[in-house]
């Protein structure tokens, strides 16, 4: 039984290698599509060294292939000369991959910066010390002992610390750059890498081929399939498919960044759009009535000059009534560049909104909110939900002249939050032409991935509702309905 193992093994060498250099080339080949998205996060600029360890490490296993068949073509010196590349790409793969974890730890304090050459300072000290020797190498029997050692001390000094400190650098950033998405499963992954790595370290670093002296004459390749009957690029085969699997599971991090990344420009542009237009609001509107109240000041001034005292207190009292007004509007106007709720559930930010907005000084107020006590909802929804319904309001105020306004709030059927303000004014107009206000509250739906309606009434007034989903995720339009 233990005889046809070995020889089931022998005779699918070939393919344990290819699968073996193919695990390792798909690793390198994942990384370089993925690099090519935005990401602002330190392990994507990092990740450059390890697909190189990916397709250096391939190239040194289809090496063992692709070898031993051009020697049945080519001369001894030619074979020789392959060999030796197939070393140098050995020792480079596992440079790269030290690389790659001392550059995941950057930046590193005071001195310690200088940790980032390392790596390439091994390398050298492994090309003179070790490659060197081979030019005074003639006989063949020589040669193979060189190759053979010049492997084993690749693998010892540079395959052994470069996995254990990529290892320690991906747990590292799954702490510190990751931990702040929140997601627990790329945390595990980037964890679960690190222990394939460390497991690599093992079985393709100090397993190494026998020998002549310690450790490898006794830690090697032959006497691990004599114990457990696999050989060696089992094992390093199987580590390296977890490897795989745990990095391209942990690339999913950069679409949720990119995502969020989306989302913050398209928050900021309706934070700039909103800003524009209270600026505006505030140059054409609020300026204009505190200089009409200085005009009124200016001539209360002469007339009390003039001793009419009658005229100048009824200038003083417009001009008051002006200022007020001024005031309040840049009050209004300073609580609409609110974005984010300041932790409150959205029932109480309803009534802020509502207290805040002086409405009820020029309409009867209904507020009708059936929302669960235990409804999750996080402060940008609360924050955006707010925005409309105070835009909403500001609108009634200033343009709808009702005598009754009514909010509502509560969960649809399909577990849908609505968000409903409507009013018995004079309703939207049929030349309506939406302005900064209206693009703002469906910019806001928008980013709440919900709908917003904004009509007249069938009787008299109009009304704007907001649906959103609250709970699982889910693929909706936005529409903007006027008129």
């Amino acid at each position: 039984m233990i005889d046809a193992i070995h020889q089931f093994f022998e005779l699918n060498d070939e393919i344990i290698l290819f699968i073996y250099g193919q695990v390792f080339f798909v690793l390198g080949l994942a990384i370089t599509l993925q690099s090519l998205r935005y990401s602002r996060l330190p392990l994507a600029r990092r990740l450059h060294w390890l697909a190189a360890f990916g397709y250096a490490h391939a190239l040194n296993e289809w090496g063992d292939i692709f070898i031993p068949i051009q020697a049945q073509y080519l001369p001894s010196p030619i074979i020789h000369l392959l060999t030796t590349a197939q070393t140098v790409i050995l020792a480079m793969s596992f440079a790269f991959l030290f690389q790659f974890g001392v550059e995941s730890l950057r930046p590193l304090p005071g001195r310690w910066r200088y940790v980032r050459f390392l790596p390439l300072g091994m390398f050298l000290l492994w090309l003179f010390w070790v490659v060197g020797p081979a030019l005074t190498v003639a006989q063949p029997g020589h040669l193979e002992a060189w190759h053979r050692d010049s492997a084993v001390m690749a693998r010892y000094f540079l395959g052994i610390p470069g996995a254990v400190v990529a290892a320690y650098s991906l747990r590292s950033q799954a702490q510190k750059a990751i931990a702040p998405f929140n997601m627990p499963d790329i945390i595990s992954m980037l964890r679960l890498a690190g222990l394939a790595l460390l497991g690599y370290a093992f079985f393709g670093g100090f397993i190494v081929p026998a020998a002549p002296f310690f450790p490898a004459s006794v830690f090697n390749q032959e006497n691990l399939q004599a114990l457990t009957l696999l050989p060696v690029q089992v094992y390093r085969s199987l580590l390296g498919l977890v490897l795989a699997y745990a990095i391209l599971r942990s690339l999913q991090v950069f679409h949720v960044e990119l995502d969020r990344h989306i989302a913050g420009m398209e928050e900021t542009q309706i934070l700039l759009a909103e800003r524009e237009r209270i600026g505006r609001e505030l140059h054409d509107g609020t300026l204009q009535t505190v200089y009409a109240s200085g005009l009124l000041l200016q001539s209360a001034h002469r007339n009390i000059a003039k001793k009419n005292c009658r005229e100048a207190a009824a200038f003083v009292q417009q001009a008051m009534a002006h200022l007020d007004q001024a005031v309040a509007d840049i009050r209004r106007h300073l609580g609409q560049l609110q974005v984010r709720s300041s932790g409150q559930s959205l029932a109480e930010g309803l009534r802020e909104v509502v207290a805040a907005s002086a409405l009820d000084s020029f309409a009867e107020v209904t507020l009708r909110l059936d929302l669960p006590p235990d409804m999750a909802l996080s402060s940008l929804q609360v924050g955006h939900l707010l925005a409309i319904a105070n835009e909403s309001l500001s609108n009634i105020i200033r343009h709808a002249h009702a005598s009754h306004v009514q909010i509502t709030a509560g969960l649809e059927e399909n577990a849908r939050l609505f968000l409903q303000i409507e009013d018995d004014g004079v309703g939207l107009p049929k030349d309506l032409t939406p302005g900064y206000g209206l693009y703002n509250m469906r910019d806001r739906a928008l980013l709440l991935n919900g709908d917003i309606i904004v009509r007249n009434r069938p009787d008299r007034g109009a009304l704007v509702r907001v649906e959103i989903p609250i709970g699982e995720k889910d693929e909706t339009f936005t529409a903007f309905v006027g008129g």
